[in-house]
């Protein structure tokens, strides 16, 4: 990162440093061809010059890796292919939320076209807990299974992994959450983030059902040395794409090299609508368009989750595995219902979990704990405050023993899943884990200030660092005639967007304020202007109580900014018009 100074501004409203986004960045205004602005906006993301071509329309086969360099997936897929060979009873078992209702829908679509009827098997949030236990794993077995596969979760199930070995039923494990030294008892344990992965380490970004990708075209190798597609149609893994674009989007994995890659591929496939479920899930959120990144992680996504969180585990499995159009529209209707009820809830809890806040404004980790908050928000209340307080935040729901299941969000820089196992071992925790932007887990009666305090003293430290070095960083400065929607459009092919590839930040300015007002749910509204005349709209989203929002509302027509953030298009308009939304703002004199 550049660390000059954008404009001079050290400190913002926001009371942040503006600085050029890598080494590539030399904050000339954009006037420059599309090919160039591309070209600016991949290097400062680290792109290699040699890598460009690669990058600048990412492919599967540009990026994708042998899956045998991961530990334990020849062992995995050489297992599933028996079963498909010998048709012995399978069953999927996913976690509840997007990734693993994701990874088990393409598990399931795959074996059902490779001639199995694998059964699934999504546990109960509330009162199953979050992955395999082993009362669950020995009736499934009694069941008749002779095959589990568990995604999204198994890394950490010693105890329930210990019980189904002795029930006589193999498991595969595919997970990608931190790894313990040891791990548990499995036929095969495929995780990228295994603390003995060598090559497939490199792939530590991977959501799961991104490493399911990986042991689909695994097995799919294995049956194609064995002779299975002789007789029958080998089928196309590609196709389920879609299912990966969305799982990787929705668990925040960091869109880079393979990731992108699928996410790039998988919004196409998507735009196909071959998959029912998802189709009638598109127009069960009302969008009328093909999906974007940002669809996934804001439409679809919680609409997936909505049936762990508040309603049935499995619906989103069902949903995404479904032929039948009629029970598609049903299922997707009834998780749009239960998105609707999870807003509410959510909204709930995070009053209360504000209220909580306070007297911890100089913690490195802010931890909030109350009786009878839903276990299916706390997560998403945990983003909020992280986001609010710029430090990892910790939601704890206690039950009527005081027994706290909690779920935590965390900043840049800062590995909140392996402070959790830390604490973990340190018999602070019944349970715990995940990764390093988010964990799970379980504490016992009166556990809670103890954790607290560990955490202050694990990541006091590395907070404080990452909080230092917060900036916000710029792609481009632009007039406010600049901001077009040609550039819009340049801006976009840079992408797909999200974790680990920001999307492009412009400044705009210097500008006076004409107009400004608080429209919605605590939205700052502006009309600016530049100093040749020309005007955009810009927004503040939930900034109207801020020191920003404040800024924005009283500058009047006097006093000039700079403006920065995202350059969007205005859809709702008769004509599609470039605005800015606003991340900040900077007195320009």
């Amino acid at each position: 990162m550049v660390n000059r100074p954008v404009h001079g501004i050290a400190r913002s409203i926001l009371g942040q440093p503006w600085h050029w986004r890598g080494a590539g960045a030399d904050g000339r205004d954009v006037g420059f061809a599309p090919d160039d602005l591309v070209t600016s906006l991949l290097l400062a993301r680290g792109v290699t010059r040699e890598t460009l071509d690669n990058h600048r329309t990412p492919t599967i086969r540009g990026f994708m890796p042998d899956p045998s360099i991961f530990r334990d997936m020849e062992r995995a897929a050489e297992r599933l292919a028996d079963a498909v060979i010998s048709g012995e009873p399978i069953t999927v078992f996913g976690d509840y939320d997007v990734d693993g209702a994701t990874s088990a829908a393409l598990l399931i679509r795959l074996l059902r076209d490779l001639g199995s009827d694998p059964q699934a098997y999504i546990p109960d949030r509330l009162l199953e807990g979050y992955g395999p236990s082993g009362d669950a794993l020995v009736r499934i077995a009694a069941g008749g299974a002779k095959l589990i596969v568990t995604v999204d979760c198994g890394a950490q199930a010693f105890e329930a992994l210990e019980m189904a070995k002795s029930a006589g039923v193999d498991v595969i494990v595919v997970d990608h959450h931190k790894c313990a030294s040891a791990l548990p008892v499995a036929h095969a344990l495929v995780n990228p983030n295994r603390l003995d992965e060598d090559e497939g380490a490199q792939h530590g970004h991977l959501a799961a059902v991104g490493v399911a990708f990986l042991l689909g075209a695994a097995t799919l190798r294995v049956l194609r040395a064995r002779g299975w597609f002789g007789t029958r149609p080998e089928p196309r893994l590609i196709e389920l794409i879609d299912l990966v674009a969305l799982g990787t989007v929705a668990d925040v994995a960091q869109l880079r090299g393979l990731n992108r890659a699928f996410v790039a591929q998988g919004l196409k496939v998507m735009a196909g609508r071959r998959n029912i479920g998802l189709a009638a899930l598109i127009d069960a959120a009302g969008l009328t368009r093909a999906p974007t990144c940002h669809d996934l992680g804001f439409a679809l996504g919680p609409r997936i989750n909505a049936g762990g969180r508040v309603g049935k585990s499995d619906l989103g499995v069902r949903l995404l595995t479904t032929s039948d159009p009629e029970e598609a529209r049903s299922l997707a209707d009834e998780l749009n219902r239960l998105n609707e009820d999870r807003r509410a809830i959510e909204l709930h809890v995070s009053e209360e979990a504000d209220a909580r806040v306070a007297g911890q404004e100089k913690r490195a980790v802010i931890v909030v704990a109350g009786t009878g908050w839903h276990p299916g928000v706390i997560g998403i209340v945990a983003g909020r405050l992280k986001e609010r307080h710029g430090r990892p935040a910790i939601v704890v729901s206690l039950d009527d023993h005081n027994i706290g299941k909690g779920s935590g969000r965390s900043i840049a820089g800062v590995d909140l899943g392996a402070a959790i196992l830390a604490a973990k071992d340190m018999g602070l925790l019944i349970a715990g884990g995940g990764h390093a932007m988010a964990a799970g887990l379980t504490v016992g009666p009166g556990g809670v200030p103890p954790l607290a305090e560990f955490l202050q003293e694990q990541l006091g430290t590395a907070v404080a660092q990452a909080r230092e070095d917060r900036a916000l960083l710029l792609d481009a400065v632009v007039a406010p005639g600049g901001l077009t929607c040609a550039l819009v459009e340049s801006f976009e092919a840079g992408g797909p967007y999200g974790a680990g590839w920001p999307a492009p930040r412009v400044a705009a300015g210097p500008v006076r304020i004409i107009k400004a007002d608080v429209v919605g749910n605590g939205h700052v509204r502006a009309i600016v202007s530049g100093s040749d005349g020309s005007s955009i709209k810009a927004i503040a989203f939930r900034q109207a109580e801020s020191a920003l929002g404040q800024a924005l509302l009283g500058a009047g027509s006097t006093r000039r900014l700079w403006i920065a953030g995202r350059a969007k298009l205005d859809t709702w308009s008769s004509r599609p018009a470039a605005e800015l939304h606003i991340d900040d703002a900077a007195w320009a004199d």
